[in-house]
């Protein structure tokens, strides 16, 4: 049996359906906490019990009415805790808008290997736009590689309706594992900033962005640690999607020491 943390809070999502999906997962025993009690736990001795942290929060981030968020860097003794988890070999499996956490600390994205910008802003030394979004996007989706575990049972493509994003992918830094036939450009997307800044969903009027990668799923390794980062995961009909309820499966699997 896989012991998980599950951590949630910063971004809203139907509570319901998404503990639905863990709860349907065989040899998996699932302990929720959310953000920012959630932050006690990340550090050696507490994730003893845990073979594998599953975020799907969104910490370092005050949203405002009428203003731009604010991002807050964690404290230096949670980075060195955290630091010291992927020094141990604890797996990390990353869903969704839990790539846009952090802000304000860039070791997190290179963690991670990309990040969703709610603003404009640097990153790895170069001045970035705000990144993209689209829901309800039926797209098809490919495996990067043959033979991987966390593809495993799940066929080689398939389509899924999800939110999509127009996002940074450090390529260089990941092993790809899943690909979209959707078009990463601008004019399929909306800006972040446009929401959170100034009130106006669903809107890209005066925003600028470069085509992104079509790369919605990938591995990395820190040191002995093991991390997945999968794209989807919005709502409801993506929790439903069997396929997306395998890949999450694997990759707790393939994260677990």
């Amino acid at each position: 049996m896989k012991e998980i943390l599950l951590v949630t809070k910063g971004h809203p999502f139907e509570r319901e359906p998404f503990f639905t999906l863990f709860d349907g997962m065989e040899g998996v025993n699932w302990t929720h906490v959310e953000q920012p009690a959630a932050q006690a736990l990340f550090n050696v001795k507490q994730a003893r019990r845990y073979d594998a942290y599953v975020l799907y929060d969104m910490p370092g981030i005050r949203f405002r009415q009428g203003g731009a968020p604010e991002f807050e860097e964690p404290d230096e003794d949670y980075k060195r805790d955290f630091k010291a988890l992927l020094e141990a070999g604890q797996g990390f499996v990353f869903l969704h808008h839990a790539i846009a956490g952090w802000p304000a600390w860039d070791e997190y994205a290179r963690i991670i290997g990309g990040r969703f910008l709610y603003m404009p802003g640097e990153l790895r030394g170069q001045s970035r736009p705000d990144s993209g979004y689209r829901h309800k996007v039926n797209h098809r989706i490919s495996a990067a590689a043959d033979g991987h575990p966390i593809t495993a049972g799940v066929p080689s493509t398939f389509e899924m309706t999800d939110e999509l994003y127009l996002y940074e992918v450090f390529e260089d830094e990941v092993t790809p594992l899943l690909r979209s036939d959707y078009a990463f450009e601008r004019d399929n997307f909306y800006s972040a900033a446009r929401v959170v800044r100034d009130g106006k969903m669903f809107d890209n009027e005066g925003w600028s962005h470069g085509p992104g990668s079509n790369l919605v799923g990938w591995t990395k390794e820190e040191g002995p640690s093991r991390i997945v980062y999968l794209q989807g995961g919005d709502d409801p009909e993506a929790y439903a999607n069997p396929h997306y309820q395998r890949l999450i499966a694997n990759a707790i699997d393939w994260v677990s020491p």
